[in-house]
């Protein structure tokens, strides 16, 4: 039987991350046609509200319920803004393991929330889901992403040459696919040193429905 996430919802100081819903489409849209995010990802450019809606409505269920993955929305505490998306991918149940990336709102940068956001993630997967490794792969040019992974206590573990395809603009404004390598990251639960229970037992993690 395969193994699934809950629909849960993750509390810091400054954050909450939950799922996705259909009030976050315009807020989604506007985040993901960044500079930024078409440089570093896949998500298509221009990004349509209307993929935002196939991504809330029917991918991310999709992805939760057949346990390949978890989308959450991560949103301000005081004004429920949203400010990013963590995502976990390829998931491996028997393994225990799973792959995390997320993106900022260009807005909300430099203000700490990916790491914040990031860990968050992280504690509970260690600590409520019993996960046993966490993957992330950043580009090599990305320094922002390498910041956090470096933040949240991950080790980098090798690189994968030619692994990645990044994306540049071109004389004419269209996107541009380039080569570039993956840097690979891990986290286990001895390298957060305790954090993970210290939420834990703070109440961080409660389900969708209790939140909301």
């Amino acid at each position: 039987m395969t193994s699934t996430f809950p629909n849960i919802s993750i509390s810091t100081e400054r954050l909450v991350l939950r799922p996705l819903d259909e009030d976050d489409v315009p807020a989604l849209a506007e985040m993901m046609n960044d500079e930024q995010v078409g440089a570093w990802t896949d998500v298509p450019q221009p990004f349509s509200e209307g993929g935002a809606r196939t991504w809330i409505a029917d991918y991310a269920p999709t992805e939760r319920e057949s346990g390949r993955g978890l989308d959450l929305a991560v949103t301000e505490f005081l004004t429920q803004r949203l400010v990013g998306v963590v995502q976990l991918t390829k998931t491996n149940w028997h393994v225990r393991a799973t792959e995390l990336s997320y993106i900022v709102a260009p807005w909300a940068r430099g203000e700490g929330y990916a790491s914040e956001a990031a860990l968050a993630t992280a504690q509970w997967l260690f600590t409520d889901q019993k996960f046993e490794r966490i993957e992330l792969r950043t580009a090599a040019d990305n320094t922002a992403s390498q910041q956090v992974a470096q933040k949240i206590g991950c080790i980098s573990e090798g690189v994968l040459r030619n692994a990645c395809i990044a994306h540049v603009r071109t004389d004419d404004g269209t996107w541009a696919d380039v080569r570039t390598d993956f840097i690979v990251w891990s986290l286990l639960p001895e390298d957060l040193d305790g954090a993970g229970e210290q939420l834990a037992d703070s109440g961080g993690f409660t389900s969708f429905g209790e939140w909301n």
